[in-house]
């Protein structure tokens, strides 16, 4: 994490730092890392932070897969293999003239590559964490984290501040962009009151249950005449808000609010 092209991130500075070799009979948090990358990368192991004669073997296969010595401990030349998914998509992505909204666009893409799963149960894993400011389980949805994280690594790029605070609420963010001007009805876009023409790729949608109440979000990665294109977190095939991962959807314009970036 102290590399300069890439994004600081100081509530994942110890789980992404490595610390140490983790091996057969360690316990504890550092065991419990290894257990979720091991499964987020296709070695399923139980994630109960004990290292036992499971995660050993499954070690041992990811070390083979990547070309290590297969010793079974998960120490200098393993850890990095294994929270490879993440560092890379907090390389920072040089500016190279973008604008701000095509940084998000961009950003949004770079984490989607990666495709950042729970892993562990309801909201839980470090890319859940990532997104939460290091928070986790059943009362962390992480959606809007997920967008509040891709504002801030556009913005932390520019050297400016982010138009919106990190928050993990939806309503929060509307509150916000409403205060600042920058929040658009989507019964504004229905009755032609606001062009779509002037909508631009970065911007957030947001899923609205009722006019004081939005339920999931994401960042808008390409705008059509009935329908827009989006990465999101904490979502699933169904379009849910409880999901699973970060993936890319195709939405329509009903019951969705915007907020200008």
């Amino acid at each position: 994490m102290a590399k300069q092209n890439i994004l600081r991130c100081s509530w994942m500075n110890k789980e992404l730092t490595y610390s140490g070799q983790c091996k057969r009979g360690d316990q504890g948090n550092k065991v419990k890392n290894v257990q979720e990358w091991l499964s987020l990368l296709g070695n399923g192991v139980s994630i109960n932070s004990d290292f036992g004669a499971a995660t050993e073997e499954a070690v041992i296969r990811f070390q083979r897969s990547k070309g290590l010595d297969d010793d079974g401990v998960a120490g200098r030349k393993t850890f990095p293999e294994l929270t490879a998914p993440i560092m890379r998509a907090l390389q920072i992505i040089p500016p190279a003239e973008k604008t701000f909204n095509q940084l998000v666009t961009v950003y949004a893409k770079q984490h989607l590559k990666e495709t950042p799963l729970e892993i562990g149960g309801q909201n839980r894993g470090p890319w859940v964490r990532l997104y939460t400011k290091g928070y986790e389980g059943e009362d962390y949805p992480w959606c809007a984290g997920f967008v509040s994280f891709i504002l801030r690594q556009a913005a932390d790029t520019l050297g400016i501040p982010p138009p919106l605070k990190y928050s993990l609420s939806c309503d929060d963010l509307v509150a916000q962009a409403k205060g600042k001007g920058i929040f658009i009805q989507g019964d504004d876009i229905a009755t032609g009151a606001v062009r779509k023409s002037v909508l631009a790729t970065g911007y957030i949608f947001l899923v609205r249950k009722t006019d004081t109440d939005w339920t999931h979000t994401g960042i808008v990665t390409k705008f059509d005449e009935e329908t827009f294109q989006t990465i999101e977190g904490n979502t699933n095939d169904s379009g849910e808000r409880e999901g699973y991962e970060v993936c890319a959807r195709t939405r329509s314009y009903g019951d969705k609010d915007f907020i200008k970036t």
